[in-house]
């Protein structure tokens, strides 16, 4: 198992490095506004809804720029990260300068594992200890405050319905 693992993190690396060197040689980055934009909801185990506008990474070069170069963020905005397959997918936060929660959730809308405030500028490798089906990346402490946490379910059209 750790062997897979291993291989599996040293794969998803070179991508990132890959990935980070592609939008690097590139002129700048795509701006946000340019983004798809969609509202999305978590309900919380207590039954407490918190709706967000959120950005959509949904293609390639989107993926890897995802909140890179970012200074500030509302508190009920964030970015969604959709990969089929239901898989591991890993995240990283090279050129991102604030602190996201990064939640992991699962090909049935349920928040699996949440990465809580990672810290800006890593090159760690940051995945969930289980498939997921998506990511999504919300300012840092948002969960904290906001009250959300693993077992939430979360809408939103990309997602398969609960």
């Amino acid at each position: 198992m750790l062997k897979y693992i291993c291989a599996a993190l040293l794969c998803c690396t070179g991508l990132m490095f890959s990935a980070g060197s592609a939008l690097a040689q590139d002129a700048a980055p795509e701006p946000l506004s340019a983004f798809p934009q969609s509202l999305l909801a978590i309900r919380t185990t207590a039954g407490k809804v918190v709706n967000f506008k959120i950005w959509q990474a949904d293609n390639p070069r989107r993926e890897q720029q995802g909140l890179m170069f970012i200074r500030d963020m509302d508190e009920h905005a964030g970015m969604l990260f959709v990969f089929p397959g239901n898989r591991q997918p890993t995240m990283w936060m090279k050129n991102t300068y604030i602190p996201l929660d990064l939640l992991f959730i699962s090909e049935h809308g349920r928040i699996e594992y949440i990465a809580a405030a990672a810290t800006p500028l890593s090159l760690d490798v940051i995945h969930s200890p289980k498939p997921s089906l998506a990511v999504l990346e919300l300012k840092g402490g948002a969960c904290e405050r906001l009250g959300i946490k693993v077992g939430d379910s979360v809408a939103h059209s990309s997602l398969p319905a609960r």
